[in-house]
């Protein structure tokens, strides 16, 4: 396993996987705009034998959301580009070379929902806890939560905590559809570390599609999806590694039919 840390993040590299680790622990993981731009600096230039990137909170926290002690007054310009900056980063995790998996325990509050929801799989542990206190602050979500937690939970279960403040368990969470996997206390990393395992072995052209080309296809009419899956399947079917894995998969069932005759 290789170590890169600084002041900000923990990254580990272990084989085909990184784990890539929040680490403002005093803080509770607070997102400052250094942080943020740590974060897309991390997702843009993992190495090329990274298959999958794991995320979590060092501590016990994933990330408490914006840290408000770094809030400062902005006019309209810089406060639109200072959400794009966010949205930038944001976006590397969701549309950057390798699927991703967020590890969900403590606070997953505010930005550190967001962030979270930028994420293909989200394993959260029974401590995770989860709000959107921008209401109560005078703020509306800058990060990208009007489109992916909307997408998550539906409208009217983020309008019902972003306006009232509620905030929803792990269980609850979970039923809401933020999580796919819901564990014990100090067991994410290892269901996490097991599903990227699996990632890792699947065709890149196939990861892919799903990370790149399935969210879009979403947002399309289902004539227009239809389309473009056919676009992505032909894709997918002709790249060189499927096509050497297709070979593999039918000699070897040759050789077994061949061996029961």
């Amino acid at each position: 396993m290789t170590n890169h840390s600084d002041d900000l993040l923990d990254i580990h590299y272990d084989g085909a996987i990184a784990v890539v680790a929040i680490n403002r622990v005093a803080k509770r993981n607070a997102l400052s705009d250094p942080l943020v731009r740590a974060i897309q600096r991390c997702f843009e230039s993992l190495p090329p034998e990274i298959k999958v990137a794991v995320i979590r909170g060092n501590g016990d926290h994933f990330c408490a959301g914006l840290d408000l002690s770094e809030l400062r007054e902005r006019d309209t310009s810089e406060s639109m580009y200072h959400s794009r900056m966010w949205h930038a980063a944001f976006e590397r995790v969701q549309f950057g070379g390798v699927p991703v998996i967020a590890v969900l325990h403590g606070a997953v509050i505010g930005g550190g929902l967001e962030l979270a929801s930028a994420a293909h799989i989200r394993v959260a542990e029974d401590s995770a806890f989860y709000g959107l206190p921008e209401g109560q602050r005078g703020l509306f979500v800058g990060g990208g939560g009007s489109v992916r937690i909307s997408r998550l939970v539906g409208v009217a279960c983020m309008s019902d905590m972003m306006l009232t403040g509620r905030v929803l368990s792990s269980q609850e969470g979970h039923q809401a559809g933020i999580s796919q996997y819901l564990t014990a206390a100090g067991q994410g990393m290892e269901k996490a570390m097991e599903l990227a395992a699996r990632i890792a072995k699947n065709a890149p052209m196939t990861n892919y599609g799903v990370t790149h080309v399935l969210p879009r296809i979403a947002d399309q009419s289902i004539q227009d999806g239809l389309v473009t899956e056919s676009l992505m399947a032909a894709v997918a079917g002709s790249d060189p590694e499927t096509k050497g894995r297709l070979a593999a998969f039918l000699d070897l069932k040759m050789n077994k039919v061949e061996r029961n005759s």
